[in-house]
Order: C-alpha cells, then sequence, then structure tokens
C-alpha cells in the first residue's frame, strides 16, 4: 500500500531521493520503523542517466529510485507518495502534516528534500535543462567532450566552471552575459587555456531539431555551440521547517541557500537532521547517498540513547517499587510478631 501511513514512525524521511532512501535503508536495517514522504520531484528528473556512482553509472535517475525503495520496503520500511506542508514540534517529537490533509508523528526528521536550480532569464534555457544545458562537469562532461561548449557567466563559480569544462574540450567560449568582464588576471588564465571570452548579453538559446545550435547575442549574431554550462543559483527546499525555526540560509560559498548542519547532518534543530542537496549544495548523488546513511546511523544511536534513558528510568521505578513494598512487607512482618 504505497501511500498508506501508520499514525507515528520512530522516523519520518522528508524527501525520496538518494539521500533519502539511504538514510532510510540504514534505519529500516536497524529496525526502525521509518517512512519515506516523497513529493516526486527530484533534481535529476531531465537527465539520462546518474553519472560518476560505482557500479551504477549511467543508470536513469527514476530507476536507480525504484531500486531504492523497493531495498528500503524490503527491510519494512515504508515509502509514500505525498508534499510535507509543515511541521510542529509536539512534547515527544513532531507532527509532520502533508498538503493533502494526511499527518503523521515522528520522534525524529530526516530532511533530505533536495534544491531547486534557480536559472539566468534567458528565453529557451529551461527547456534544454539537463539535456545540452548543463551545470556540472562531472556528471556530464564526458557526453559532451570534444564537442563545442559554451559557458553562460552567472554568478561566482563562473570563472571555476569555465576552466573545469576545458578539461573536457579544447573548444570552450566563455560568455560574461550581464556579469562583470573577466579581470586582468582572469583574462590571461582564460588566453593561456585557450578559452575565447565573447562579450554581449546573451539573448535566447538556439533549437534546430530538438538538439542545441548556439547561442543568440542581443546583437544578433549566433555563436554556434553544442552544449551550454551555466552555474545556477543553488536553493535549498526547507520553506516547510519555518515552524520550526529552521530555515535556509546563505551558503558561504555565494553559490546559493543551504540549512546548515553539522558533520553527522545534525540540524540546529533537536531532533532534525538534513542530508543531501539540502544542506550540501555540492553533492553528486553518490554523496548525497553516503549523507544520507550517515545520518540515518546517527540517528538511530540517537534513539538508542534516548530508548536506554527511559528503559533505566522504568527499571528504577521498578526497583523502587519492589523496594518499597520489601519493606513494608518487612515492617507488618514484624508487627504480627509483636517486634
Amino acid at each position: 500500500m504505497t501511500d498508506r501511513l501508520m499514525d507515528g514512525y520512530d522516523v519520518v524521511v522528508i524527501g525520496g531521493g538518494a539521500a533519502g532512501l539511504n538514510g532510510a535503508l540504514m534505519l529500516a536495517r536497524a529496525r526502525r520503523s521509518v517512512v519515506v514522504i516523497d513529493a516526486g520531484a527530484p533534481r535529476n528528473a531531465p537527465a539520462e542517466g546518474v553519472h560518476g556512482l560505482l557500479a551504477r553509472e549511467g543508470m536513469p535517475p527514476a530507476e536507480l529510485v525504484e531500486r531504492g525503495r523497493a531495498e528500503v520496503r524490503g527491510y519494512g520500511g515504508h515509502v509514500v507518495t505525498g508534499e510535507v506542508d509543515s511541521v510542529a514540534r509536539e512534547a515527544d517529537g513532531f507532527t509532520v502534516a502533508l498538503a493533502d490533509g494526511r499527518t503523521v508523528r515522528a520522534r525524529r526528521l530526516l530532511v533530505t528534500t533536495g534544491l531547486v536550480d534557480e536559472l539566468p532569464e534567458v528565453p529557451g534555457l529551461r527547456e534544454r535543462w539537463g539535456r545540452d544545458v548543463l551545470h556540472c562537469p562531472y556528471c556530464h562532461g564526458w557526453e559532451v567532450r570534444d564537442g563545442a561548449i559554451g559557458v553562460l557567466a552567472s554568478g561566482p563559480m563562473s570563472m571555476h566552471q569555465v576552466l573545469l569544462f576545458r578539461q573536457w574540450s579544447d573548444d570552450i567560449t566563455f560568455f560574461p552575459h550581464t556579469m562583470a568582464p573577466p579581470t586582468e588576471e582572469e583574462a590571461e588564465q582564460l588566453a593561456a587555456r585557450g578559452i575565447r571570452v565573447v562579450a554581449g548579453e546573451v539573448a535566447s538559446v538556439e533549437v534546430v531539431d530538438d538538439r542545441l545550435a548556439g547561442v543568440r547575442l542581443a546583437d544578433g549574431t549566433l555563436i554556434e555551440r553544442d552544449a551550454l554550462a551555466v552555474a545556477t543559483r543553488m536553493v535549498a527546499r526547507a520553506d516547510f521547517l519555518a515552524g520550526l525555526g529552521l530555515r535556509a540560509v546563505a551558503h558561504p560559498s555565494g553559490v546559493g541557500e543551504h540549512v546548515p548542519a553539522d558533520p553527522t547532518g545534525r540540524s540546529e534543530v533537536p531532533g532534525v537532521w538534513v542530508a543531501g542537496n539540502v544542506t550540501d549544495l555540492m553533492a553528486q548523488v553518490g554523496a548525497a547517498a553516503a549523507g544520507g546513511a550517515a545520518a540515518g546511523a546517527q540517528i538511530n544511536a540517537d534513539l538508542v540513547a534516548e530508548d536506554t534513558r527511559r528503559a533505566v528510568a522504568a527499571y528504577r521505578d521498578v526497583f523502587s517499587a519492589a523496594n518499597e513494598a520489601r519493606v513494608c512487607e518487612k515492617v507488618l512482618g514484624e508487627r504480627r510478631h509483636g517486634l
């Protein structure tokens, strides 16, 4: 029953990508009751395959997710479709409210909702995203190797990005677009690497027969390109956490907004862990999955500590009651014998 929710779980995982599913897998194998709530809007949906992931190279993202869901369910975990609207604190955990009106209680939360890529306002760019408009050379560089690649400046990482893509092709064109032109030092680096710089605002991307044909400048000039790289502004999906006082903040690198966490994934709010792109904006699928696994282990350890505290308290109550009963029995016995 895909969309069936129990009343409460040890852990509710919000987000069903690599980080969320791997975290849920660790928790389910630790015999924790766990549910993954997935809105079904993965960042990598437009991509043909996942790359740089050992033993899963080139696998379609949807297939990777389906395999992950099956593995979580195989250990007794639940995976449901739904969008989380808000989260509230309760005395013993959290209440998670879904947009369709359902609610579920959780002792702990693992948030793995990823991020949204904000692209420059250039006509045609969004439609080609994940196909021949790209962002990460480690994800897509091999697929466009030796081609005519353009890099559209959009933020503080653009210079780094254009130098990286030079590793995959010697035909690289840099479009400063509306950003400041390269500094003297940057211009020297670009020239030394044989990277062409084309000044002027980019008006649109041109597509012919469902393939990128080039970049159209505001003056009408068409620069033919096979692929176009652009560094997006990456913003964590975290609005639903506002009720807990947890919000996405500016990333130190200036590339977007993330939810801060310590190295284990523990957020500033007790009981809430984060993993994957919601906290690590640069994480590829493998790193996101690893982050989810690590957070899952930390959550289980935290629950073990809580379970132990509760057991000790209950043990002390029983011991105290038993001791009190023995004292009472002794007093009554002494009275019966006139002592």
